[in-house]
């Protein structure tokens, strides 16, 4: 169990003040300059030694992406640092937390990381539903500004850094990194091909990191505190504390901070007040936010909440959006309410995610009613392969992996479904 003492948010609920007073007596903003006179090769190689893997989803080592930014910028040719905090995956709700009630962690979170990259700008691309969170975000940049933390001389350090925040209009696409610089830039919100990759051609045609709220935040505290401190948390490669947002058929849902590679029944029973009707109850669980495959109750039970632990299962860590299912879930029906979402949420620029989209949701309607044939469910899961891993961005196997999972695991319950609908259809024409 993570103790008290170890949070790096501890204002996650919001108890205390949000402002610059109440985040410089937690800690924040103490003697960052010191932090900075690191110098950006040590700051790097700290994060690099904690092990810190990117938190918005992907999971990819934070500081191995900080260091593909080139380490002398071309004049006309700044750096910049884009913080993805569109969260818009549904179940994801630790970003919103961070910006609504310690806004002041992710801005000087920006400054370290900015400076480490040798950054000109943060650009902070805040979901357009976020209004309260948004509010609270540009007051803590205002409060930051005055305290003389950023902008010209951040921090008393000769190190000059700008903090921008630009609101989105709710489109889940934007979450996508070469989607959210294209609509930064005032452009439709379409992914772009890579390469060229952000790290070598991003916002403005300059060199951009892309990374999430999470990952940023908690930058200050782990060169705070050293690599080894974040590494005695979690297994081998899933190092460090996590915002885990647990929702659903769970007793008491919440978001809360713990350790990597936590087991999922000890996550649940210490923070969540255990499954609704016992564990006996529990149906399956989407552990990582929508866009990641389910497991069944028996093979969840036990397993460490990490990236790898997840992997083995065929699923994955996501957002550590854990969304619980007990036996009263009409899982078709839930599948094929999250096919409905990215069906509507696609971009509509490669054709195998704008046709294939909307014929696996149609096809996830027939099935929950049972009005087709067992062979068209082989024939769906073709369909998902043929939309997994063949387009711009990961929105195609985003829509595909929940229908992925739900063959995988719950065939039965589809066979079972059609079987009914046919039966009744034989009874009703030998009744007439």
């Amino acid at each position: 169990m993570l103790e008290d003492k170890d949070r790096i948010f501890t204002n996650v609920y919001g108890f205390q003040d949000w402002g610059v007073e109440g985040a410089i007596q937690r800690g924040d903003w103490d003697d960052t300059k010191a932090l900075l006179d690191l110098g950006p090769a040590a700051i790097i190689q700290t994060i690099k030694d904690s092990g810190l893997r990117g938190r918005g989803g992907a999971g990819f080592p934070t500081g191995m992406k900080w260091s593909f930014m080139p380490q002398e910028p071309k004049p006309g040719r700044p750096n910049f640092l884009v913080i993805n905090a569109d969260e818009s995956e549904p179940g994801s709700c630790k970003d919103r937390e961070i910006l609504r009630h310690d806004p002041h962690k992710l801005i000087e979170g920006a400054l370290v990381a900015g400076f480490a990259m040798r950054a000109r700008a943060a650009y902070i691309y805040i979901r357009g539903e976020f209004i309260a969170e948004a509010k609270n975000l540009m007051a803590a940049v205002q409060q930051a500004y005055d305290k003389g933390f950023i902008g010209k001389n951040a921090c008393k350090s000769g190190y000059d850094f700008d903090v921008f925040v630009h609101r989105g209009a709710g489109a889940y696409i934007c979450g996508e990194e070469t989607a959210m610089l294209e609509s930064l830039e005032g452009k439709k919100g379409q992914p772009r091909l890579k390469p060229p990759f952000p790290a070598g051609a991003g916002l403005y045609g300059c060199p951009t990191t892309v990374n999430n709220v999470e990952s940023i935040a908690v930058a200050p505290t782990i060169l705070r505190r050293g690599a080894a401190w974040f590494t005695q948390f979690g297994r081998d490669n899933n190092k460090g504390t996590k915002l885990f947002q647990i929702s659903g058929h769970v007793n008491t849902p919440c978001v809360v901070e713990e350790a990597m590679s936590i087991p999922f029944r000890e996550l649940i029973e210490r923070h969540a007040g255990g499954i609704r009707g016992g564990w006996d109850n529990l149906l399956a669980v989407i552990p990582g936010g929508s866009s990641v495959p389910l497991v069944p109750a028996a093979q969840i039970m036990d397993a460490p909440m990490d990236f790898d632990g997840l992997k083995d299962l065929k699923s994955g860590l996501g957002t550590a959006a854990v969304i619980v299912m007990d036996k009263s879930t009409d899982i078709v029906r839930a599948i094929s309410r999250i096919s409905y979402f990215y069906k509507h949420e696609s971009c509509g620029q490669c054709t195998p995610c704008r046709e294939g989209c909307g014929w696996m949701w149609r096809m996830m309607e027939r099935l929950r009613e049972g009005n087709a044939a067992v062979g068209e469910i082989d024939l769906l899961e073709e369909v998902t392969r043929q939309v997994e891993g063949h387009t711009i961005c990961a929105l195609g196997d985003a829509a595909a992996w929940p229908i992925q999972g739900l063959i995988r695991h719950f065939r039965p319950e589809l066979e079972r479904r059609i079987a009914d609908k046919q039966g009744g259809a034989d009874y009703a024409v030998a009744a007439e």
